[in-house]
């Protein structure tokens, strides 16, 4: 794609979320903000964003986080379409998960010392949960956001008055922030063919019945300890996942690559448990279970749902998608700085954050693009 499709292309999503602001002059720093999150600069803070708009000073940059009158979830809903008019909305995987933003201090919005997948220990941060949409076609971005907000900040009012924090927030889990989002997806037309997350979503009974109440597909990962009821027994033995597993026979696991990863293949050993679950009259429940060629205690568990009898090839590459969203979070931090902001109030996060995942969604547009028009050559 040349520079004039790619100026084209920026110039109509600008045009998309003009709507969302007020006043001429925020609108206009939103599309410098906006190119410098897509520039060169390493870091994309507001001096850099700032310096690199031809700005001596970071003032207006920081006003549009922090003051401007703009609407961030006006854009978050310009962004869910954007998405859906480049990547279709049939197909593919919604896929949900968090990551973590080390910060110091006590003041930013919903920071304190928690566990931060980024860094893969307890650290003082915040926590942000999003949805990332992986298209059948092989592209996808990130459609939706939100900020966790520990439960002692909720018992703090001062200190959530301190940073912003409306006061009509009320205490979300992790998994709470999902089904949201995810319904919010579905209002808007999203049909995935699977939904896809980690053990933290994966274990939550009211996620997953609200997934079967809409008739989506999904793999979720859980923990070991997971009750679950065989269709062996007549579904009326409880027993923990880890325990199922130990009932496999050796003739039912099968090698099966769930994708292409960075060093290529990711072959496990899989096998599958059809259970029962009870008061549920509709679709198909399964026990997916991956295990390591390397080691057989390193096992990875899945509870699967679907509307119409599936083969374990079909469960293992859905599973398998569950990925692309940490490649989303590497390419929305190493490209267009999702946690480069230095800015502490509720408000400001949701405002940077938006922005980071439309310039996001941009680039991958302007990616599939490329490669779409070099296969053509």
């Amino acid at each position: 794609m040349d520079i004039t499709g790619w100026m084209d292309e920026l110039a109509g999503l600008h045009n998309l979320i003009g709507d969302c602001f007020l006043r001429k002059e925020p609108r206009e720093r939103a599309l410098e903000y906006l190119k410098g999150l897509l520039g060169s600069s390493e870091r994309k803070n507001s001096w850099q964003l700032a310096e690199q708009a031809g700005e001596k000073v970071p003032y207006g940059m920081q006003r549009l986080l922090r003051v401007a009158q703009w609407d961030a979830d006006g854009v978050r809903d310009i962004l869910q379409s954007y998405v859906k008019d480049r990547f279709g909305f049939r197909g593919g995987a919604l896929v949900v998960d968090e990551t973590g933003f080390v910060k110091k201090g006590r003041e930013s919005a919903g920071v304190k010392r928690q566990y931060c997948g980024s860094v893969g220990k307890v650290e003082n941060c915040q926590v942000g949960v999003f949805l990332y949409y992986a298209a059948e076609s092989g592209g996808g971005a990130f459609v939706d956001r939100e900020l966790y907000l520990p439960e002692d900040w909720i018992e703090d009012w001062e200190r959530c008055d301190d940073a912003g924090v409306p006061k009509d927030t009320p205490f979300r889990t992790k998994p709470d922030q999902a089904r949201l989002m995810l319904d919010r997806a579905r209002q808007v037309g999203f049909e995935p063919a699977w939904t896809l997350g980690d053990s933290v979503y994966g274990s939550d009974p009211m996620l997953r019945r609200a997934l079967e109440n809409w008739g989506w597909s999904y793999v979720m990962a859980i923990k070991t300890t997971e009750p679950v009821r065989p269709q062996a027994g007549q579904g009326l033995i409880t027993r923990t996942a880890l325990e199922v597993v130990s009932t496999i026979s050796a003739d039912r696991w099968q090698r099966i690559s769930a994708g292409e990863g960075a060093k290529g293949p990711r072959v496990y050993d899989w096998a599958e448990e059809p259970l029962i679950v009870p008061g549920v009259e509709t679709g198909n429940h399964t026990l997916l279970v991956r295990r390591s060629l390397n080691d057989c205690n390193d096992i990875a568990l899945f509870l699967v749902f679907t509307t119409q009898a599936t083969p374990l090839q079909e469960m293992v590459r859905a599973a398998g998608l569950r990925w692309t969203i940490e490649v989303g979070f590497e390419g929305a931090k190493g490209e267009v700085g999702l946690d480069h902001y230095e800015v502490r109030q509720w408000t400001a996060w949701y405002r940077h954050i938006t922005l980071a995942l439309l310039a996001y969604a941009f680039l991958a547009v302007v990616k599939a693009q490329t490669v779409a028009a070099e296969k053509k050559a």
